[in-house]
């Protein structure tokens, strides 16, 4: 049975007192899953192709799924249960002698949107998250006119970008309530 899935983009990562929000989404609706601070950071660099001195967690997986002939085709974000996120990876693989195999993994959201920015696939979402999630689009908007969004004139060290970007209770001037968080394994 084919499900009716909506194709999205990573639209922000900004840092909170718990790690990270993602901001995901399109022109119609942008929604948030919280991942940890580690996830949230790979994602940024794979968004900004920061080279690394050393591989991270994220670029070990990209480079032995490279070894083996494997590369992630899609991600989808297919279950909301419990205020829990779910994740499919769909990756496709190819052996020395050309024949191809599509595997379908169970994954978290955040580890499953790291892999795909790294390797630049689509990331999806199911109609039936999309249903249930909350637009967040007007949050997004107001934090970036706020400058919370990195600007490479300003010329803001990292550091910097993240002390301003933080998302913090009731220090900040955008209170992002939800309590929706990345599953895990």
């Amino acid at each position: 049975m084919n499900k009716t899935v909506i194709e999205v983009q990573v639209r922000a990562v900004l840092p909170t007192s718990g790690g990270c929000a993602v901001f995901l989404g399109n022109n119609d609706k942008v929604f948030i899953i919280y991942v940890d601070q580690t996830v949230g950071s790979a994602i940024t660099m794979f968004m900004r192709e920061i080279s690394k001195e050393r591989p991270l967690t994220h670029d070990l997986i990209g480079h032995l799924m490279t070894a083996l002939g494997a590369k992630v085709e899609r991600v989808i974000i297919n279950d909301l249960k419990n205020a829990t996120y779910y994740a499919r990876a769909i990756i496709r693989a190819e052996n020395e002698l050309q024949q191809k195999k599509i595997i379908e993994l169970d994954a978290r959201p955040s580890d499953c949107i790291a892999m795909a920015t790294q390797q630049k696939a689509p990331i999806y979402v199911s109609q039936e998250v999309w249903d249930e999630v909350d637009d967040m689009k007007d949050v997004l908007r107001k934090m970036e006119e706020e400058g919370l969004k990195p600007d490479p004139e300003t010329g803001l060290s990292e550091e910097e970008y993240l002390q301003r970007s933080e998302v913090r209770g009731q220090n900040s001037k955008f209170v992002i309530r939800s309590t929706v968080h990345d599953s895990t394994i």
